[in-house]
């Protein structure tokens, strides 16, 4: 059976091609209008996957979508609107005004720089105005009471329409690629859990969703046993770990649903105790369930943010979110007997969080799926509605772009005048570049689906110089405050990683991070954050052997068996796709040497 699956549009649109529970093709449009999380209608997409697949659209038995119709979303979000105004009545928080004052007590004076930020105790600096406002809207209950029921109405009326939008880009978007029959709509939750357990391998599985809002929910939990899912509990929207984290992102002056990486990385640099039971006091926590209050109320946020320093509201939020997820998986964890569990949803591209997660008591193998967010949802629709039943190998790779000839390459090549060699030992020749200091892209095989580069469209540098994280961000136009993630050989995980066993194969597709051996933070103090973790990924010859031979090769050299991988694009821009897009962020990014394909270039005007 063949299922062309379509992510929600209103972000990072998707298109997948599943046979039978097999992923043919899965690509986001991002990747091919070259902005990142591409929203509306992903033609390009399509057309690339048809075109790789060989398919036409009338080879389809079914074209499924993650979402219910508007009509049928709206009703399920009013209800729980309804509900929450009923909580935010009935709830009691704690007065706030002596318990700020004490936390401001307790604010150490800081010295050690961080790079990123202009001092280490930076707060969001706001006008008089703003100030008073978020004090207001924020942390004074009548006010803030109205002010987040007035944000979950308002969120209410800019859903439908949002919708109501997408609903009829679908449709036309479709009719345009020649589909006019029905489509599958489906659960938002259900197609996080099914792409998560249905590419696990595992034939019994907790399988937990955890995002901003999907059908009347903020996420699941569901019993996943050989290919069937059966959902044990819901999390009512806006009670959102997700809207939570958005939240305190664009109240510390960065974008929502993208830059939440940098918030786990300044959240190291804090100290969670100082905020972190004030932000507990506003959540209701019950045995394997929890309610947030005030949950859509942005201006509690900033309010935290204009009085104590970034890099404390992130720790504190990092904490309540590590704690109240771990507190809720854990009572599903007890009650089902389950040690297996699999993570899908926005909430689960937090790899700190996803460490937490496997440290739970009698969690004992865990996988995430790979495109997280909801750019996998349309991978998970069409798994589950071509799954032929009982279960499958998990996932190898997330190498299921497309993939671009020897001609094609050369001729990006030739198009700006670049010399290029095709060396006997392609994997021995990068590997002593990068031995001896020289920054090289990679540019081969099929692209990686998600938001992580993990070979195919990486960037790769040696870990032993920690100050890699400050010029190559640099050079790339990038602030960061996690240092870049190493690649790892598979047989050597073990001597870089504490705790890694039952959590491998979520490693090979860097969703986890754990606390790094003493070997690792001796020999690859580039890529170990400052509270001792690094985010691996682990590489197989038989998954990648071009990649891996390199690694090997490293080693040989080297003696260390892991290597920086950060992302082969531009600052704000996709990873690279094309030949074309290769070499000209090649050049841009003034990056020393690019292997792209069986070729090895030199860049025209090096940097030193």
């Amino acid at each position: 059976m063949k299922v062309l699956g379509i992510s929600p549009l209103d972000k990072d649109s998707t298109v997948s091609i599943v046979e039978d529970g097999n992923i043919l093709f899965a690509a986001g449009e991002e990747r091919f209008s070259r902005t990142k999380q591409q929203s509306g209608f992903p033609r390009l997409a399509l057309e690339k996957a048809l075109a790789y697949t060989g398919l036409s659209m009338s080879d389809f038995d079914q074209v499924c979508y993650p979402f219910l119709t508007w009509e049928n979303e709206q009703k399920l979000f009013s209800k729980n609107l309804e509900d929450e105004r009923a909580f935010i009545k009935e709830f009691h928080p704690r007065d706030l005004a002596p318990q700020i004052k004490e936390a401001l007590g307790r604010v150490p004076d800081r010295n050690e720089p961080i790079h990123g930020l202009e001092h280490p105790n930076a707060i969001m600096e706001k006008g008089f105005l703003h100030s008073s406002y978020y004090s207001m809207a924020g942390a004074q209950k009548l006010a803030s009471n109205n002010a987040a029921l007035k944000s979950s109405r308002q969120w209410g009326e800019a859903a439908t329409e949002s919708f109501q939008h997408w609903e009829k880009d679908l449709t036309e978007g479709l009719a345009e690629m020649g589909w006019t029959k029905p489509v599958k709509r489906m659960d938002h939750h259900l197609s996080h859990a099914a792409n998560s357990f249905l590419c696990s391998g595992f034939e019994r599985a907790l399988c937990v969703t955890l995002d901003g809002y999907g059908s009347g929910l903020a996420g699941s939990v569901s019993e996943g046993r050989d290919g069937k899912i059966r959902r044990l509990h819901g999390l009512p929207f806006p009670n959102s770990l997700g809207t939570l984290y958005e939240h305190v992102t664009s109240s510390l002056g960065f974008k929502p649903s993208r830059h939440e990486g940098k918030i786990v990385g300044l959240a190291s640099y804090g100290d969670p105790s100082i905020l972190g039971d004030i932000l507990l006091s506003r959540i209701d926590e019950a045995p394997g369930d929890f309610r947030i209050y005030e949950a859509n109320n942005v201006y509690f946020s900033r309010y935290l943010a204009s009085k104590f320093p970034k890099i404390d509201v992130a720790a504190a939020y990092q904490y309540v979110l590590e704690k109240v997820a771990t507190n809720y998986i854990r009572y599903w964890v007890q009650k089902t007997g389950i040690d297996t569990i699999v993570l899908s949803g926005g909430v689960t591209a937090n790899v700190k969080l996803n460490q937490r997660i496997f440290e739970i008591e009698g969690v004992n193998h865990i996988f995430v799926y790979p495109n997280m967010g909801d750019g996998g949802c349309g991978t998970g629709a069409a798994l589950y509605h071509s799954w032929p039943g009982g279960v499958k190998p998990s996932i190898s790779s997330a190498y299921m772009g497309p993939d671009y000839s020897e001609a094609e390459i050369e001729k990006a090549l030739q198009a700006e005048g670049l010399h290029y060699q095709r060396p006997e030992n392609l994997a021995a020749e990068v590997a002593g570049l990068i031995h001896s200091g020289q920054v090289v892209a990679r540019f081969d095989g099929r692209m990686e689906y998600g938001p992580r580069a993990l070979g195919n469209r990486s960037i790769m540098y040696h870990a032993r110089e920690p100050e890699v994280n400050q010029w190559l961000n640099k050079r790339l136009g990038r602030t960061e405050f996690m240092p870049f993630a190493p690649v790892t050989l598979y047989e050597a995980r073990e001597k870089c990683y504490h705790n890694i066993r039952g959590a491998e194969h979520a490693a090979e597709f860097m969703t986890i991070t754990f606390d790094c051996t003493e070997f690792m933070r001796e020999n690859c103090p580039a890529a170990v954050h400052v509270d001792g973790t690094a985010r691996p990924q682990l590489i197989q010859r038989e998954v990648n052997p071009g990649y891996y031979d390199i690694l090997k090769e490293y080693e040989k050299l080297s003696g260390i068996p892991s290597l920086i991988n950060t992302s082969f694009n531009m600052h704000e821009e996709p990873i690279v796709d094309s030949p074309e897009d290769g070499v000209r962020a090649f050049l841009q990014g003034a990056l020393d040497y690019l292997a792209i394909g069986p070729f090895l270039v030199k860049h025209p005007n090096p940097q030193h």
